[in-house]
């Protein structure tokens, strides 16, 4: 496949083919976020990506996932992406599921029929960055976008059909803002009561704000017992019945798995185990991106 500049897909994403329907991130302004700096957002042409899609074809015996790079594929026109999808389905006929990356303002722009007619062409589940439900947490990071409209976003997703998966990350508001944003991240997961709930922890990369902000003493990291107190703090006023809850990505020290609300106690169980031990957390050296 043809790659511009560097390319990132979620964790469940693996094994997906890989196609840049557009470059970069739309927003690419988030100050813990590294991703895309090396280019600027642009739709890539149409003809290119149809020409991809054509190439792998010949190329793979069998193509189960499909996932639409970069950082926000649905910014593209409604009547474009039907083309991609319809593509999709005419040289995969064996393929399962196509995803892309959404934001809160490429979402906004899609009207409801637009999102049920992705969904009947076979976009089957978006992942969104909530980052935190805390609006001062986002302010700071300067998400773009504030809890309210991030949550109603993800509530129009769900109403179109589509399956959704949405991330936050611990220790974003750092010690400081703890309570609150585990609390109301809660909350907002709550409100979209989305398929998936998947939970980071903060690690800080070089060349971001963040990163300077560490550095200068401007902001602080929790400490491993505050990240598990936050984490209990999430889970305890986690209400979204059948939202399937992950926390097992590399940057985090303690993975937990569940689907709620009938595992919410197992989980609680399992940070309050950590908390008496915290020989059971992942090591600092084994975290990563």
């Amino acid at each position: 496949m043809r790659y511009f500049g560097s390319v990132y897909r979620p964790p469940s994403e693996a094994y997906s083919l890989i196609v840049q329907v557009t470059y970069g991130c739309s927003h690419n302004t988030c100050a813990f976020c590294s991703m895309y700096k090396e280019k600027r957002f642009a739709l890539r042409p149409l003809d290119e990506v149809l020409e991809d899609f054509r190439i792998a074809r010949q190329t793979y015996r069998a193509v189960d996932r499909v996932f639409l790079a970069d950082g926000d594929a649905l910014v593209r026109r409604a009547e474009e992406l039907y083309v991609i999808l319809d593509t999709i389905r005419e040289l995969f006929p064996e393929c399962e599921r196509v995803t892309s990356y959404a934001s809160p303002a490429s979402i906004r722009i899609r009207t409801d029929e637009e999102l049920r007619t992705l969904r009947q062409k076979g976009l089957t589940m978006v992942y969104m960055g909530l980052e935190s439900g805390c609006d001062d947490v986002l302010r700071l990071m300067n998400k773009g976008h504030m809890s309210d409209e991030i949550v109603a976003m993800g509530q129009k997703v769900r109403r179109s059909g589509i399956a959704l998966s949405v991330t936050a990350i611990t220790g974003l508001g750092g010690p400081e803002l703890l309570e609150r944003h585990a609390v109301e991240t809660a909350k907002a997961f709550n409100a979209m009561n989305p398929e998936y709930i998947g939970m980071l922890t903060l690690m800080v990369e070089p060349e971001t704000p963040l990163y300077d902000w560490v550095q200068q003493g401007k902001f602080h990291l929790l400490t491993q017992p505050q990240v598990l107190e936050e984490t209990r703090l999430l889970v305890e006023h986690l209400d979204s019945p059948g939202s399937v809850f992950r926390m097992n990505h590399a940057s985090n020290y303690l993975v937990l798995k569940g689907t709620l609300n009938a595992d919410k106690d197992a989980m609680l169980r399992t940070i309050d185990a950590a908390e008496h031990d915290l020989g059971r957390l992942r090591p600092e050296s084994w975290r990563g991106l």
